[in-house]
């Protein structure tokens, strides 16, 4: 929940002007919705895509306050993030509301960015891995094989974000496997090991190579970094 209106254009004019000739990474931006057409209008051009921070799982409706994915794609977004850590942590998000959310992102022609990660108190007590499992399977219960190619995932352990804590590109590797072995095992070994696990959670000019350098790391859920177009172009350049 960051910039206004000319913020976010000056912002989206500086990253196409340092991302022109782009063609190694895949890049995308999700500003909040007041600047989604603002936005696809000033990424016009550009190979950067558009997302959102949200949605809503019903196309339309007595639902004040919400906005739907049928307006997500009509502001122009090919994407949509869904269970944050902040949504689950501030606005009550489940496993079982991500999961209306995927399903309808999907029907709807929307690439789903599906959130997962544990919090510090689930880590210190050897959870980890039993919350990560959980939510998957919550999180994309009645998805097909082919579903799930038009998904992400983004691996943000709770407790380093915003915090300025960062996982180990060790400790991020580990659970990034896991999860690549979870998929395998619900939608077969292709589709599982075609799916893109990003991570998120303190994601640094700094940290990027290590992190995005682990073989199950394919690319990052960026936060406070890509407020500023020269750090987030870092990290693009780590990527590539």
């Amino acid at each position: 929940m960051y910039t206004t209106a000319s913020e976010a254009e000056a912002l989206i004019v500086s990253l196409k002007s340092l991302f022109f000739d782009l063609q190694q990474a895949d890049v995308a931006v999700c500003p909040p919705f007041p600047y989604l057409m603002l936005a696809s209008k000033a990424l016009s051009g550009s190979r950067i895509g558009l997302g959102a921070q949200n949605m809503y799982w019903e196309p339309e409706g007595a639902f004040t306050g919400e906005v739907s994915p049928k307006m997500l794609k009509d502001a122009g977004c090919e994407f949509v993030i869904v269970g944050h850590s902040e949504r689950r942590q501030f606005f009550g998000e489940t496993d079982a509301s991500v999961n209306k959310k995927v399903l309808k992102a999907l029907e709807t022609g929307l690439k789903p960015i599906v959130c997962v990660g544990e919090t510090l108190a689930e880590r210190e007590s050897g959870k980890t891995e039993h919350v990560v499992e959980t939510q998957i399977n919550g999180c994309f219960r009645d998805l097909s094989a082919d579903g799930m190619k038009a998904v992400t995932v983004a691996y943000e352990p709770v407790w380093a974000i915003g915090t300025g804590k960062t996982a180990t590109p060790e400790q991020a590797q580990d659970v990034h496997r896991f999860i690549r072995g979870l998929l395998c095992g619900a939608f077969g070994k292709g589709t599982g090991e075609s799916i893109r696990i990003q991570y998120g959670g303190s994601v640094k000019p700094d940290n990027a190579k290590l992190l995005l350098s682990q073989p199950d790391i394919d690319g990052a859920l960026v936060g406070g970094a890509s407020l500023k177009a020269e750090s987030f172009a870092a990290i693009v350049r780590a990527a590539v």
